[in-house]
């Protein structure tokens, strides 16, 4: 008799794993992927996870040839094409495309010794953006780590491989620009835009998220009880 109910025990609980197997895939697909988010500021020193050097490499790629970087580009290059400055390159498409490539240059090779620098001592390119904080908070983030970066230790220091990146960067870049601009009365202007470059984008890593997830009417994949200092 008890032989007689074994197969139908053990076919209850297959059936039992197979619902309870589903269910947890369904959750899974429903949950919401943090990691499709900007990171955020670690909580406590000790969860701040130290940048790789592939996750080096993936912020040199994106900072150059970014979305953000690239559409920055075509703003400063259409900026300079309409006010013909510098007056060398006009105020035609050609024009425009040679501010673009100096730009790019010029982009490339702040972020590279930026990069390369900061892996001497640890300095983390990257931006880390609050959550559930009040606007004026999120600005402030978004101004410290203009000029601050995380190191190994998990705590915000001076980012110093960012400030020899953009003055080398641009006193460097004298020796390729055209007469009107190569000199250092330019080259710390074009210093003083590189940080608010970098604050411009600093706030859109940290409010366009956010602001794409309410238009796409999605959930929040943080929870209502989630803050970050």
């Amino acid at each position: 008799m008890v032989s007689g109910l074994l197969p139908c025990a053990t076919a209850q609980d297959d059936s039992a794993d197979h619902s309870a197997t589903k269910k947890s895939a369904t959750n899974e697909k429903d949950k919401p992927k943090v990691v499709h988010y900007v990171r955020t500021v670690p909580r406590t020193p000790a969860d701040y996870h130290p940048i790789t050097a592939e996750q080096r490499l993936g912020w040199f790629t994106r900072a150059t040839t970014g979305p953000r970087s690239l559409f920055g580009g075509v703003l400063s290059s259409a900026f300079g094409t309409a006010t013909n400055r510098p007056p060398e390159y006009g105020t035609d498409w050609e024009g425009f495309g040679q501010r673009y490539g100096m730009r790019l240059t010029g982009v490339s090779t702040g972020n590279a010794i930026e990069a390369v620098l900061g892996s001497a001592w640890g300095e983390d390119p990257r931006y880390f953006r609050t959550i559930h904080h009040p606007v004026g908070d999120r600005l402030k983030n978004a101004a410290d780590l203009t000029f601050r970066a995380y190191r190994n230790d998990g705590e915000r220091h001076p980012a110093f491989a960012r400030y020899i990146a953009e003055l080398g960067n641009n006193f460097l870049s004298n020796t390729w620009r055209v007469r009107s601009e190569a000199d250092p009365q330019h080259a710390l202007i074009r210093t003083g835009e590189g940080f608010a470059g970098r604050f411009v984008s600093n706030m859109v890593m940290e409010f366009v998220p956010e602001l794409w997830r309410r238009a796409r009417r999605r959930t929040d994949p943080y929870g209502i009880n989630t803050r970050y200092p």
